[in-house]
This record gives structure tokens, sequence and C-alpha cells, in this order.
């Protein structure tokens, strides 16, 4: 079974109660370190057949050995349209859950190999080319993991006029900006899965404050040293940052949900339901940043029931 009853008030949903995930095949992007990695021990410790979809193998390799369980690695760099394309054409039989988890995030202005902005086109247009190929295999959900920084102050918004941000990048503004189109993306891909009659479900997680590398790749050398105090001395650990991802992957939750720590700010804390921004359940927006990735990436929603039927 993949969904488990809810816990009640009294006790916090940990990953003790995953329930067994004997026979079911999980990926997870980005499962090297960080809350991928975490998310990736607690679903093969729960007895899932993970596979780290990773950019460097070799690290790949060298988490594996933390991994208790059955996991395996393969390459898939989301900077690269091509590896993401190599990656699902070689993916045989079923998928029960995608956890889309790899992301960058504030980093100095750079390119991935199509030429998109790094943050955007890693974190949402990779994740999107991956979704998308990968449909017509999978059986459960997909879980993408955004984060509160899609309601950064300054009103996050979808840049259709410059999606690059060219000529006026920030760091903070990209990474909102990849961050809301995770949460978009979603709401539109469920959409679409319910209009197909597909089983299959698309939810949202954040990690909260979540004490790993990804800050330590920041553009400003002063918000590096914040966040490393923070992480210090606010932040949860990588294993309770990959609570929400986990608990959007197997509890029986409708689809477009989106999971988070429960405590102040979102910060910390057992994970629950949360809301969202204003802009983050905009379906016209949804809608039309679907339209347009498609036209980036060239790939479009599979049918599904011809795919099921072949």
């Amino acid at each position: 079974m993949a969904t488990h009853t809810p816990q009640t008030a009294a006790r916090p949903w940990t990953a003790q109660d995953i329930p067994d995930q004997t026979g079911r095949t999980a990926v997870v992007t980005g499962g090297n370190s960080g809350i991928g990695l975490a998310t990736a021990q607690a679903l093969a410790g729960a007895g899932a057949h993970v596979v780290l979809a990773v950019r460097d193998p070799r690290r790949g390799e060298a988490a594996a050995r933390r991994v208790h369980g059955s996991v395996e690695v393969r390459r898939l760099d989301l900077a690269d349209l091509s590896s993401v394309r190599a990656f699902a054409a070689a993916w045989h039989g079923g998928l029960d859950l995608l956890i889309n988890n790899a992301g960058v995030m504030n980093i100095p202005e750079a390119r991935t190999k199509d030429g998109f902005e790094m943050q955007f086109g890693t974190n949402h247009l990779g994740h999107f080319t991956l979704t998308n190929l990968l449909l017509p295999h999978l059986t459960d959900r997909v879980v993408t993991v955004s984060s509160s920084a899609h309601r950064m102050p300054g009103s996050p918004r979808i840049h259709f006029d410059d999606l690059d941000l060219a000529g006026a990048y920030r760091p903070m503004t990209a990474y909102s900006q990849s961050k809301l189109a995770n949460l978009l993306f979603t709401l539109e891909l469920q959409r679409r899965l319910t209009a197909e009659g597909s089983p299959v479900r698309a939810l949202a997680a954040h990690p909260g404050w979540a004490a790993t590398n990804l800050q330590g790749h920041d553009a400003s050398l002063l918000r590096r040293l914040a966040l490393r105090a923070g992480n210090r001395f606010l932040a949860q650990d990588e294993a309770a940052g990959a609570l929400p991802t986990l608990y959007a992957a197997v509890q029986d939750l409708p689809g477009a949900s989106y999971t988070g720590p429960d405590g102040a700010f979102e910060m910390r804390g057992a994970p629950t339901l949360v809301g969202r921004s204003r802009a983050a359940s905009d379906p016209v927006t949804a809608r039309r940043l679907w339209t347009v990735s498609e036209e980036l990436t060239g790939v479009t929603f599979p049918r599904l029931a011809v795919a099921a039927g072949a």
C-alpha cells in the first residue's frame, strides 16, 4: 500500500510512519546529497527500490553506499535536456514514484547547456521535461520540491517577457521564479492528469529551513555567511527536511496538495498541508507556463490512455 492513515494531532508524523514500500520503484533526482539523499534513505528503508538520478555518478555511487536497501545510480543532468531525454529513453517498466528534488539556489548568473537561465532551466524546465517523458511509466505520483521562497517579498512572478532575466538578473529573483514555477507546474499537471482520467497524482512539498549544501553556492558572500549561521542555529537536519517530501509521497492526499513543516513560518516541524501564494494558485498562469515550457523544451504532455493501452 502506498498510503497511510494520517497521524492524530497527539503524535507528529515521522519517517517511521511510511507504509511498506516493498515492490515499489522510486526515482529521486539529486538523490546523492541533502534532503534528496535523506528521502532516498527513508524510501529504501521502507522497502522501495530507489534510483538516484544524479549529475555525477561517482558521487552518486558514494551516496548509494549510505542507503540501506535496494538502490541504483543513473546519470541525469537536469541542466542538459539531452541528458534528460537519455535518462527517460533508457527507462523500461513501471515507475511508482518520481521525486523532483534536485535544484540550485541563488547562484551567480549562468546558463544551461540549452541556453536557459540556470535556476529556471534546472529547477523547472529540467523537471518539466523529465516528468512528461516518464509519465507513461508512472503509476502513482509525482512530488516536486518547491520552496517558501515562492512567496518572497517583492511578489515573485513568472517573467514571461524575459524568463532568463537577461540584463536584470538577480539570484533571489531567479530562484523565487523557479520555485513559483514548480508550484504552477504541479497545479497544471494535476489538471491534465485529472482530465485524462489518470490515477497518477501531482503534489508539491517544501522542506522549510533544512541544513544542506544548497545554500553554500549563494552568489552573495553575506548571504552565505548568514545562511551558514542559520543552518547552525535555526535549521532542521536533512532527515527532518525530507519529511514533507515523504509525506507527500506516501500519504493519501488530494492531487495538487502542497506540504511543508507545521512550525512557525513553516521553517521547521512535522509535515502537514500548507498554503501557497495567490500567484502559485492561478490556473491561467499555470496553463500559460505549461504552454511556454512545451515550446522551450519541445516536450508535450503524453497521451496517457494510448500509452497505457499500447
